[in-house]
């Protein structure tokens, strides 16, 4: 039996099976003229699963007039595509029917990582760096301890809307450090964090999976004439260490904020284990480290391609255990 975990994003789109042999990550902005219905009929032939776990979070989309217009879209698509058993995950990590269009699927995606984790692991934090959000999720008892919605998770510290790829250095930054000294940014979208990290080493263009601030491309000249436009300025005019400057100030920037998020949800729920996922988890064991947390990654236990995609490997592989009793 095959089943298989989709992960339904605003930006990206992953797949992954209950065994571990499928693993993808698909760029399909929802808010442009989708292709998400199509992508989906393709991989419904090409995989041929004999089970389908979904979940959500792309129904925030602006493309929709509300979440509920979203799941409904989303959902068509999914069930229009593929010809089998087919649950979704709702934000309590469980499944519920396909024809059940509720809000309790919205933004559901942690859930089921927490609910497997929960399973796994124990008692821990479960943070999910990916490449638009970072995921602060407590967990005890096998359950998470979070709010069921974005918006309730952004007000406890257990969502901060910053991932490793597509965010606005302008989100992150008010002002960077240079050799000149203190400078102010723009707010202009010029550079995203993943050209930050494509500087950095952290990520590789195989990582690089968004498109550009101003649809250049992605090698290292190219990243570094957009974090110059941070500054106003071009490559004539600041140098190489500057722009690195810059890149560093990002990375900094993200590590405080999942320090002071981390702190936050730690010391509510009593923890003081951290388990990391994600395209981000160079930043969450950073930030464990300052903080004296344990941190246990799912790259080591999974493997680092699951990590990358690991609601959908989760979403599949609770489908495969509930499916077993």
């Amino acid at each position: 039996m095959r089943y298989i975990g989709i992960d339904i994003g605003g930006a990206n789109t992953k797949v992954a099976s209950s065994d571990g042999e499928i693993k993808e990550l698909l760029y399909i902005p929802l808010w442009k003229d989708t292709t998400l219905p199509s992508a989906l009929k393709e991989l419904a032939e090409r995989l041929n699963p004999d089970g389908l776990a979904v979940v959500m979070t792309g129904e925030l989309a602006d493309c929709f007039a509300d979440k509920d217009e979203g799941i409904s879209f989303i959902m068509d698509a999914v069930n229009n595509a593929f010809d089998c058993e087919i649950k979704y995950v709702n934000n309590s990590g469980h499944f519920q029917d396909s024809t059940l269009k509720t809000r309790d699927l919205a933004a559901a995606n942690w859930a089921a990582s927490a609910r497997l984790i929960g399973k796994e692991v124990g008692d821990c934090i479960f943070v999910d760096v990916g490449s638009t959000t970072s995921d602060i999720i407590p967990i005890k008892n096998s359950k998470h301890l979070a709010g069921y919605t974005d918006f309730s998770r952004l007000l406890r510290s257990e969502l901060i809307y910053a991932g490793t790829l597509r965010t606005n250095l302008a989100a992150l930054l008010r002002t960077v450090e240079l050799k000149e000294g203190t400078c102010r940014v723009s707010s202009e979208l010029f550079a995203t964090t993943a050209d930050a990290y494509m500087l950095l080493g952290n990520i590789n263009s195989e990582l690089f999976t968004c498109e550009t601030a101003d649809g250049a491309g992605k090698d290292r000249i190219d990243c570094m004439r957009r974090l110059a436009r941070v500054v106003c300025a071009d490559l004539a005019e600041i140098s190489e260490e500057d722009i690195l400057m810059i890149a560093r100030d990002v990375k900094e920037k993200q590590i405080s904020l999942l320090c002071e998020a981390i702190s936050t949800v730690a010391e509510k729920n009593g923890l003081d284990t951290i388990v990391s996922a994600g395209l981000g988890e160079f930043m969450i064991e950073e930030a464990a480290m300052r903080l004296g947390l344990d941190c246990f990654s799912t790259s080591d236990k999974w493997g680092a391609e699951i990590s990358k995609v690991f609601p959908a490997y989760a979403a599949a592989k609770l489908l495969e255990e509930e499916n077993r009793r």
